[in-house]
């Protein structure tokens, strides 16, 4: 069952409600992206990070969706997180060259998607023997749409301090044309991801409510003490925002470690009757002026499993990975929710 299959029968805000109940109750997110494209042999010392694959190394863009959908993910998020408009300009490329590389972000992952039904009708049982899930099974691939501060590459998405020059006119007017160009590429839906503050969701829910962007979204938040979100804006705030529009479909937490993530849940059930997801990251915390990820509180692919069951019984019901996490991880919350599966 490919995209089509679900859509045909789904209005755009019953997506995900729709979907969740094709997938039994609950689906699996997609991991870490970065980490996997260097480990295919990927370079991204640059300020387009992943998305600098889609100008050097679209096959390995392919590879790496292919990864998580073979360990079981329903959800793949193309690699558009970091592509903007104004990041391929500083580079050089034309607005028409920029806007063609965002499209191919999701063409890209739908490509994979296709390579894996194929994978899917060329197997002759659900698993094959090497661990790989070959089952064929409803897939939604969603646009990513990083923040503001993913683009200015200095770890502000980690803080969402943008200074005072920066209002909701400004971050719509940055926002606007990738959105909307997102909207239009064939994704399932818009992930606006690693949202660090009230100002920027605000931002995202009244791009949505523009008249030519009909694709849905979810929104998804992220925090560094277990309350707030990383700029210290209420997280209930926050998710309110994404409850107050027709068109966000769910509301979550990502990049934020595993320890955090069940407080958020509940706290996040408080002002929302949308389906909650979460893809912790995990647990290390990123330098943003050092460019890497530090510390020793990071949890194993193994630790993610009994997290994994505690987030859905407190009320998640998207569960994945976000940086540093592996198909390694995502293959363990496959298994993990197996069990809970109704079909």
């Amino acid at each position: 069952m490919g995209t089509s299959d679900v859509n045909a029968n789904s209005s755009s805000s019953s997506l995900v409600k729709d979907f969740l109940h094709k997938c039994g109750g609950v689906a699996v997110i997609d991991g870490g992206f970065a980490t996997e494209l260097e480990r295919h042999g990927a370079d991204l010392n640059d300020p387009l990070w992943s998305a600098k694959c889609l100008l050097t190394d679209p096959h390995l863009v392919r590879a790496v969706h292919l990864d998580y959908l073979e360990a079981g993910a329903d959800i793949i998020l193309s690699s558009s997180y970091q592509a903007t408009i104004q990041g391929f300009k500083a580079k050089g490329y034309s607005i028409e060259e920029s806007e063609s590389l965002l499209k191919r972000s999701v063409e890209i992952a739908c490509e994979a998607r296709d390579v894996y039904y194929k994978r899917c009708r060329e197997s002759s049982s659900d698993q094959s023997t090497d661990g790989k899930v070959l089952k064929q099974r409803p897939i939604l691939v969603a646009a990513s749409v990083g923040s503001y501060g993913a683009y200015l590459a200095d770890g502000s998405e980690y803080s969402g301090e943008y200074g005072d020059a920066v209002d909701l006119k400004f971050l719509k007017d940055f926002h606007r044309r990738r959105v909307h160009l997102l909207a239009n590429s064939g994704a399932d839906l818009i992930a606006f991801e690693t949202v660090p503050n009230k100002l920027e969701a605000q931002a995202f829910v009244e791009l949505l409510k523009e008249e030519d962007i009909k694709t849905p979204a979810w929104l998804s938040f992220n925090s560094k003490d277990g309350v707030n979100v990383v700029s210290g804006d209420s997280l209930s705030e926050c998710a309110a925002i994404g409850e107050s529009c027709e068109k966000v479909l769910a509301v979550g937490i990502n990049c934020t470690p595993p320890r955090f993530i069940l407080d958020l849940i509940l706290s996040i059930k408080q002002v929302t009757t949308k389906p909650i997801l979460i893809y912790p990251n995990s647990g290390e915390s990123y330098d943003g002026i050092r460019k890497e990820w530090v510390s020793n509180t990071g949890v194993t692919d193994e630790d993610f499993v009994p997290y994994v069951n505690k987030w859905c019984e407190a009320g998640a019901s998207l569960v994945g990975g976000c940086c540093r996490t592996t198909p390694n991880t995502i293959r363990a919350i496959y298994k993990s929710l197996s069990g809970k599966r109704t079909v």
